[in-house]
């Protein structure tokens, strides 16, 4: 149904409203919440060089996070659709950026998360049940070219296995999956709070606090951030304000990546109650608490250990190593429970969303139209099994890691070959082909009041027109300073999103021949 010009989900649909204000707000912090926060923060200690800075890499992804999903608030309320955001693009750009926004999800950004997840779901609970182990092979790893190859180890299946099954629950109708959604998101969050509690308040560390408080936003052994692109200068976080400004954008990698999904309730927007109501209202509740739980475990990190500490964590397991400083070598084994009941909450709130979009899509012809039919549980299960399939396939290939010589790298203990994981790659390709969309879709509130200023609006961008515009010129900087410093990782999420042109010409033509009528017979 059209209102003044703006499409509107039709109540008819085989949904079934079933996530209310509650639910809906799980999904969006159920969604962010993986294992990020738990790791990625010794990487961006590493580049800014100090805790001030890290504290502030947290708070300006908060920023952004939080004015990006109040600005998603209008166009949700605007177009309660199912498929969310590829309906807010098809809106305001044409049904070819609606398509390439669904075809880079389901090549890479939900599927490459869902695997990521996947698998440190598996690294965590091999930390509790050792043969879990990426070395236990069931399928040696077999060498398709210098650079890639292909395994099955006991950690990729029990990864693989942990998708599949989410992917099944999910098939089973939208109550189940909600279910799942609420008890591990209540349960992941109670742990950051735990670890929020014990960090700041009940095991501070005086020493750890006196060294970072007294140089708290003095760059120390902060790392030489090397261009990829010839014509700028290496930089580091000390080097003046173009260094802080480089190191803090090139940090937003790990914090934005760590602070992602948060637009996925969009996508179950025909699921849930009073949408106009509860998807705005959801993504400020939903985003605003993980935002403050994140910051706030960066300033435990800061109370419990030293900054050297955070910067060399074994593994880059911050909370592993705070927890350690606080119960000892239980503390491995603490964090490692936490981290699987927040990998298996947030894997089951992607592929719950996830399917949607493609339901979206084939519902406008532009993808494989079994995935546009709901099964009696009123759920799209073939997108959920075809996106499960998808994630599973990208979870068996390895990259083939090569030291500063050119040859394989070496396990010193036993010489076997080291790998990689090639979603590894794809997740770094696609942080910024994430903020173009963003961009994008932001940038499409401004298009839509010019082109329907009557339109029904329930809920409207907040700070317009200064806080969007904003979010758009700070995201564009980050991703001018990613491009010229991470070139090897930025071009080619754009040549990803590319390869949707010339599958989006062919599902149109084949669209437009099966709509083409019979000449009669005889003819």
């Amino acid at each position: 149904m059209a209102r003044q010009g703006i499409l509107v989900e039709e109540t008819s649909t085989g949904f079934i409203r079933g996530l209310g204000l509650l639910d809906s707000t799980m999904i969006v912090a159920g969604s962010m919440i993986g294992s990020g926060i738990f790791i990625v923060s010794a990487d961006i200690a590493r580049q800014v060089g100090s805790p001030g800075l890290l504290i502030l890499t947290w708070v300006i992804t908060g920023l952004l996070t939080l004015t990006a999903a109040l600005s998603y608030g209008e166009l949700a309320a605007m177009m309660p659709a199912a498929g969310g955001q590829y309906v807010y693009l098809r809106e305001s750009y044409g049904p070819l950026w609606g398509f390439l926004y669904g075809w880079t999800l389901f090549l890479v950004i939900q599927s490459g998360t869902i695997a990521a997840v996947g698998i440190g779901f598996a690294r965590y609970l091999g930390v509790l049940v050792p043969s879990i182990s990426p070395a236990a092979w069931i399928v040696p790893p077999i060498n398709l070219s210098r650079n890639y190859a292909v395994s099955l180890s006991v950690q990729q299946a029990v990864g693989i296995l942990m998708v599949l099954l989410l992917t099944w629950i999910n098939t089973r109708g939208l109550q189940l999956g909600k279910w799942i959604q609420n008890v591990f998101t209540s349960a992941k969050t109670l742990s950051l709070l735990a670890l929020i509690v014990l960090g700041v308040v009940v095991a501070r560390n005086p020493e750890a606090m006196a060294a970072n408080f007294t140089d708290f936003w003095t760059p120390h052994g902060a790392a030489l951030i090397q261009p990829e692109a010839g014509f700028v200068p290496p930089l580091t976080a000390a080097a003046g304000l173009m260094g802080l400004v480089v190191a803090l954008c090139v940090a937003q990698v790990g914090s934005l990546f760590s602070s992602d999904a948060w637009n996925n309730i969009t996508f179950t927007a025909g699921e849930v109650k009073d949408p106009r109501r509860n998807i705005p209202l959801s993504l400020a509740i939903g985003t605003g608490l993980v935002i403050t739980l994140y910051i706030l475990a960066n300033l435990a990190y800061v109370c419990t250990l030293p900054l050297s500490d955070i910067q060399n964590a074994p593994d880059d397991r911050v909370a592993t190593a705070a927890l350690g400083r606080i119960f000892g070598g239980a503390g491995a084994a603490i964090m490692a429970v936490a981290i699987v009941i927040s990998t298996f909450g947030c894997n089951n709130g992607l592929i719950l969303a996830g399917a949607r979009v493609y339901y979206a899509m084939a519902r406008d012809r532009l993808f494989f139209r079994s995935t546009g039919r709901l099964n009696d549980r009123h759920v799209p299960a073939v997108g959920l099994l075809l996106q499960g399939i998808w994630t599973a396939i990208l979870m068996l290939p390895r990259t083939r890691l090569r030291g500063a010589t050119g040859e394989p790298l070496l396990d010193p203990a036993t010489g076997a070959e080291i790998y990689g994981n090639l979603y590894s790659n794809l997740l770094d390709y696609v942080v910024f082909s994430v903020l173009i969309f963003y961009v994008l879709t932001i940038a499409g509130i401004f298009i839509l009041r010019r082109r329907h200023p009557d339109a029904e609006r329930p809920y409207r961008a907040f700070g317009y027109p200064v806080v969007p515009a904003l979010y758009i010129v700070t995201a564009g900087i980050i991703m001018v300073i990613l491009l010229l410093y991470k070139t090897q990782t930025t071009w080619p999420g754009l040549v990803i999103i590319l390869t949707g042109i010339p599958v989006y010409l062919a599902w149109r033509r084949a669209a437009r021949i099966s709509a083409a009528p019979v000449p009669p017979s005889g003819t």
